[in-house]
């Protein structure tokens, strides 16, 4: 390998003599901006799209912090033809006076033409910044083929003109003005570096809406040449101001997307000892994938970094400890992955002197801002969580139903795989519909092989397929993984739905439009039924969510007198008909059913199964009752007996009371 001096490379142990000289001359020095004309890539990524608006990013980020800072309320972004952009302010002005160490110098060339000067290293003219005036200023104008800025202060216009990173010219007093202030950056990208890549519209519209958002005192007045909009959802002018800050710019994000939370949780606050602050605003969906999106300084943040960390932190300490408050030992399984996996949110901080991860900035690697935003964040959950007992009960009960699915996922990977390219295996015992497809078909779960034939008999065979199962299910509550695994029944349904548990599960290769549970009209079919929707609710929650399980009302007497027909689905119902269909001292004879079994196929048919005739129940699961419902299914279906034992204690009293009225 070559050293530095140029003495050749080695070979068989000798030292071969380098061909070629390497002396003084051989040393090249760049200086000024040449540097970032040479290796754009070093400074912006480079020369892609991505890094042809990061330029426009920089200038717009320098208008930011004026605004931030308090000396600015409205920035003007103009797209015009020729792919020029400019960047207006109503703030301070970067200085024009002699620069103190280069006194020939105008404080303004200064920050243009030398790279690390600017008015944000020291602290004292902004608290917080996002761009930094001598490395992003600086950068844009080395790889713009021309950029013309007006400095609008002291009631006096100067101006000044560059050409790929070098003065055309020396800074002009332009004359004296009134009722106007700030700095008006105009300037196009060089094609030298960037080629024939042009400003995207609905880029750069979207990066000014996210800045409004991003800072709610600040307006931003876009306008755009129309030919380069036509035709295209791009507005040629509009007007962005967003006073509800990131509670708007959420709201928007998910719209129509329901929620596990009534509404978003938001809130701002500002560190001790004057660090800076930050603003969130944060919600939970009920499905699909969330997001998070993170800002420093009003800067993207893709790659998230230590504010997302300390967020990370406050939000999962803080519905652990929510969940030890209630007793919810399942809380402590709660981690990051099933809190923040479905979480939509948005964090912006501002703090002094960010560190940020290579000159894109793309992740922010402050220390400081772990704690700072875990300490802030923390109170302010644990406030929110306590002020609101059943939202902070429905946000707990859908962690914990994210964690135990995670955990299950984990435990189906140690069991062995089966051959992807198996043929579909239904099980023996299963009366298949004949639609290929599965629009309109239901597949219909009856206990034993007594109901199982009679159903057979009563289906449309086109539509309506049958499962028989052997009695009571197991209880997936309280059953162990091994236990799931194991148990044929659960096989069979899983394997004749087609859809899969966990990981594997996928909604388009569910082979049945509808599931319907047919159990007998007795305590033992309430029983089995009530397993079935544990085991449904447990283990493929999103056909709950989606509505796809039903529950079957067959009847439980059969009401004859003078040739008519009625059928009664409990014993009320039974007096009731009685009194509404007969005459009055009529003999009326009644017939129980024992169970499904019993019931001839067309009254089957008639009563339970005919889409015309019968009365189907649908399963639902409301977003506000989902901490209710987890409770009572860990109550009634779990492994603690007490639990049960003290629900009964606490009901049996509303039961009599109903048997009174009744």
């Amino acid at each position: 390998m070559n050293d530095l001096f140029g003495r050749g490379r080695l070979k068989g142990g000798a030292a071969a003599l380098s061909t070629g000289e390497y002396s003084a001359k051989d040393i090249e020095v760049l200086e000024g901006l040449e540097p970032v004309r040479r290796r754009p890539g070093m400074y912006i990524g480079g020369t892609d799209e991505n890094a042809l608006h990061h330029l426009a990013a920089e200038i717009l980020d320098n208008a930011m912090d004026e605004a931030v800072a308090g000396h600015a309320d409205f920035i003007e972004v103009t797209l015009e033809a020729g792919n020029w952009l400019t960047v207006r302010d109503n703030g301070r002005g970067i200085p024009v006076d002699p620069h103190p160490k280069f006194p020939k110098l105008s404080a303004l060339e200064v920050i243009l033409t030398t790279l690390h000067s600017g008015g944000k290293f020291s602290g004292k003219a902004y608290d917080t910044s996002g761009g930094l005036h001598g490395v992003g200023s600086s950068v844009v104008n080395a790889l713009a083929e021309r950029l013309e800025v007006e400095v609008a202060r002291d009631r006096t216009l100067f101006g000044h003109a560059f050409e790929r990173g070098k003065p055309v010219q020396k800074l002009k007093n332009l004359g004296t003005i009134h009722n106007r202030r700030g700095t008006t950056i105009r300037f196009k990208p060089d094609p030298e570096i960037f080629g024939k890549q042009l400003f995207s519209p609905a880029r750069l519209h979207r990066l000014c809406r996210s800045k409004a958002y991003l800072f709610r005192g600040v307006e931003i007045r876009w306008k755009c040449d129309p030919a380069l909009v036509q035709g295209t959802d791009t507005p040629a002018e509009a007007v962005l101001h967003f006073p509800g800050g990131l509670s708007d710019f959420l709201a928007a994000s998910i719209e129509g997307r329901s929620q596990v939370v009534p509404a978003p949780w938001s809130g701002e606050m500002s560190f001790a000892e004057n660090a800076g602050r930050c603003e969130w605003a944060l919600t939970w969906l009920e499905q699909g994938e969330g997001f998070l999106n993170t800002y420093a300084n009003t800067i993207p943040t893709p790659q998230g970094g230590t504010h997302e960390a300390g967020l990370r932190a406050a939000l999962v300490k803080g519905l652990r400890a929510y969940g030890e408050l209630k007793k919810d030992r399942r809380a402590g399984n709660v981690t990051a992955e099933d809190l923040l996996g479905g979480m939509a949110g948005m964090l912006s901080v501002f703090i002094r002197d960010p560190q940020f991860q290579g000159q894109t900035k793309d992740k922010l690697t402050s220390p400081e801002a772990a704690r700072l935003v875990e300490a802030a964040l923390r109170d302010h959950f644990d406030h929110w969580l306590a002020g609101d007992p059943a939202t902070a009960d429905n946000l707990l009960a859908w962690a914990v139903e994210r964690a135990e699915e995670r955990i299950r996922r984990r435990e189906q990977k140690d069991t062995p795989r089966k051959s992807a390219t198996r043929k579909l295996r239904l099980p023996g015992k299963l009366a298949d519909c004949s639609r290929e497809s599965s629009d309109g078909t239901e597949l219909f779960l009856v206990e034993g092989d007594s109901a199982g034939g009679s159903a057979k008999q009563a289906r449309d065979r086109e539509t309506q397929a049958v499962l028989p199962l052997r009695g009571k299910i197991l209880n997936v509550a309280s059953a162990s993984a091994d236990k799931l695994r194991g148990n044929q029944e659960l096989k069979d349904l899983i394997e004749a739905l087609g859809c899969g548990v966990g990981e594997k599960f996928d909604i388009g290769r569910l082979r049945y439009g509808r599931v319907v549970i047919m159990t007998d009209a007795d305590v033992d079919g309430a029983h089995i039924a009530a397993l079935l929707m544990t085991f449904f609710y447990k283990e493929l929650p999103e056909l709950v969510r989606q509505e796809r399980i039903h529950l079957a009302q067959p009847p439980l007497y059969r009401l004859q007198a003078g040739g008519k027909t009625v059928y009664a689905k409990d014993d009320a119902d039974k007096d009731r008909l009685i009194k509404r269909e007969f005459k009055a001292n009529q003999k009326v004879d009644v017939s129980r059913f024992k169970g499904l079994g019993e019931m001839p196929p067309a009254s089957l048919k008639e009563t339970t199964m005919d889409p015309k005739r019968r009365t189907l129940l649908k399963v639902v699961l409301p977003p506000e009752e989902r901490a209710r419902t987890s409770e009572l299914i860990e109550a009634l279906m779990g492994r603690k007996p007490e639990l049960r034992f003290r629900f009964i204690q606490e009901n049996a009293a509303k039961l009599d009371e109903e048997a009174v009225d009744a």
